[in-house]
Formats: C-alpha cells, structure tokens, sequence
C-alpha cells in the first residue's frame, strides 16, 4: 500500500518542479515550491507509516513537521520578497529582474 502514496508524492512534486522552470510570474513560482514541497511531504509521511522493514516509526512524520516549518519560515519570507520586488519594479516577471546578473 506505499505504492500510491508514492506516486502522489511523485506527481506533485513533479507538477511543481515543471511549473517552477517553465513559469516566469514570481507568485506561481513560489506556489510551485511549495507544490514540491508538498511532494516532499507525502513521501516522508509515506515512509513513517510504511517502513520498509521492522515497525512503523514516526522519523518520517517528525521529519515532516520540521519540515513543515521551514516550509513556513520560506513562505513568510518568499512572500515579503515578492512583494518587495513588485514595489520595487512595478512587475511580477521574472525576467525583468535579470540585471542582476553579472555583465
């Protein structure tokens, strides 16, 4: 029974890793990242349910919730910088920002 769990997993964070690098508008490649790390997640929790062998334990799910808080801490802060760079430049387009490459 791991089997669709992983596949879930698999898929969303496949889903986010492809609108990451295909999208330009910043808002949807954040929302992308957090789809991977949604993928993540299932995984983990997966795993701590259905060990591969021996009895169930919960390293997966504490994991998960530390996880899950980092998580947060990347979205408060994504959040604050997208923002910050539509006041700044007037455009949620990834492109507009790359003059801060090197020249």
């Amino acid at each position: 029974m791991l089997l669709p769990y992983l596949l879930v997993g698999a898929l969303l964070f496949t889903l986010g890793m492809i609108g990451f690098v295909t999208r330009r508008n910043l808002i949807i490649i954040f929302l992308c990242t957090e789809m991977m790390f949604q993928g993540i997640l299932v995984t983990l929790v997966a795993f701590g349910r259905y060990p591969l062998q021996g009895d169930p334990t919960y390293d997966g799910q504490v994991f998960a919730l530390f996880l899950i808080a980092v998580a947060a801490a990347e979205a408060a802060l994504g959040l604050a910088l997208v923002v910050l760079l539509y006041r700044y430049k007037g455009t949620l387009d990834a492109k507009a920002w790359t003059f801060l490459k090197d020249e």
